[in-house]
């Protein structure tokens, strides 16, 4: 049996060992973020000379690596996030995938990795969720997280690109990102000891090494009774950034939205980019500029600055209601959100799970046989 792609077909092995339904609905009830995964995973081999081979969906198991594997010595590794949902009417939904795609293909090129292409990255999640679709949840805010990932496999000990890559794509039922819940207001903590990424760097890669530099901050954050890390520019040590695993966003008392301009360092979030879209449907004038701390704490306490919140496929919208930093802390509005954090929140969902109209074919629907 194989899949839809027509450049790579992927074979299909079914788990002969699944979870069963009574586990898998119970397990459904209460996922959490990233600790529940689904029967299945998705492996392409990709071998120098060769190209991209042996594509198949089969049951998700360890993956075998020697000790001198490239990934564990010198880091060659990207991965991606996005989900899929089911909606009222039964359909299986996909949000912006090929967004996910472009940027996939971008980190591979960064990394000095061998880009897969498109079809193949869309061919792999497709079949991937046709096959696990009874693991998608239902419950409000939860939804079926997908994570293609890309590492480099070739055992040898020396710095230069490897040989050979697998590309997998995995699947985890999830609940909200934050234990608060994702309507609830979020804190964050100022980190000017650490910087997530410089000028000609991986900032815009989506690779594992520009978040396991952002964990010692986050650890911070933590000490200081914080849920996350900001990060402030690597030159001038004043400039906003992103948050430690997502991008940032400011609604001013103008009907203005400012979120940092995408120099390199940031990365290029798929609904960061959607929201401006939104914003400027609901009639918002959006910014892209650089915006200092000095300016959020002015703005924050003459009113000026009225909502915040942190943006991201995992988090989707939650709101920022107070930063805290070293010697003191600044309370964003009333600290409980506000209206159009909310309204671009929902307008956000409901694109996502088909119950809004969509102008811009943002939505994919994934045909099941």
């Amino acid at each position: 049996m194989t899949g839809s792609s027509t450049v790579l077909p992927f074979k299909i092995e079914k788990n002969t060992n699944p979870v069963s339904a009574e586990k898998r609905t119970e397990l459904l009830k209460n996922p959490g973020f990233g600790r529940v995964f689904s029967d299945h995973m998705a492996v392409v081999q990709w071998t120098a000379g060769k190209g991209w081979h042996d594509a198949v969906i089969t049951a998700r198991k360890p993956f075998q690596i020697d000790p001198a594997s490239a990934i564990l010595h010198y880091g060659q590794e990207i991965f991606e996030g996005l989900k899929a949902y089911r909606a009222h009417d039964g359909r299986i939904l996909l949000f912006r995938p090929e967004a996910n795609a472009e940027r996939f293909h971008n980190s591979a090129i960064r990394l000095a990795m061998p880009p897969i292409g498109n079809d193949v990255f869309l061919a792999a999640i497709n079949e991937l969720v046709k096959i696990d679709r009874n693991w998608i949840p239902e419950a409000p805010d939860s939804s079926l997280y997908l994570r293609p990932f890309m590492f480099a496999n070739e055992a040898f000990l020396g710095v230069h690109p490897a040989k050979e890559y697998i590309f997998s794509v995995i699947a985890s039922p999830v609940g909200s990102y934050f234990k608060s819940g994702s309507t609830k207001p979020v804190s964050v903590w100022l980190d000017t000891e650490f910087s997530r990424a410089g000028p000609g760097g991986t900032g815009e890669a989506k690779c594992g090494g520009n978040y396991a530099s952002s964990l010692l901050a986050q650890i911070n954050a933590e000490k200081n009774g914080c849920d996350q890390v900001l990060f402030l520019d690597v030159v001038e040590r004043k400039w906003i950034e992103e948050l430690g695993g997502m991008n940032v966003c400011f609604v001013m008392d103008d009907n203005r939205l400012i979120t940092p301009k995408l120099d390199g360092t940031i990365l290029h979030g798929v609904t960061r980019m959607s929201i401006l879209q939104l914003a400027k449907d609901n009639g918002m004038k959006v910014e892209e500029r650089s915006y200092s701390f000095d300016e959020l704490k002015k703005d924050a306490k003459s009113g000026h600055l009225k909502e915040v919140f942190a943006c991201g496929t995992a988090a989707v919208i939650t709101p920022i209601g107070v930063f805290k930093y070293t010697g003191g802390e600044t309370v964003i509005g009333n600290g409980n959100g506000g209206e159009i954090t909310q309204h671009l929140r929902d307008q956000l969902i409901h694109i996502q799970k088909g119950e809004a109209k969509d102008p811009y074919g943002w939505v994919k629907t994934v045909k099941v046989d």
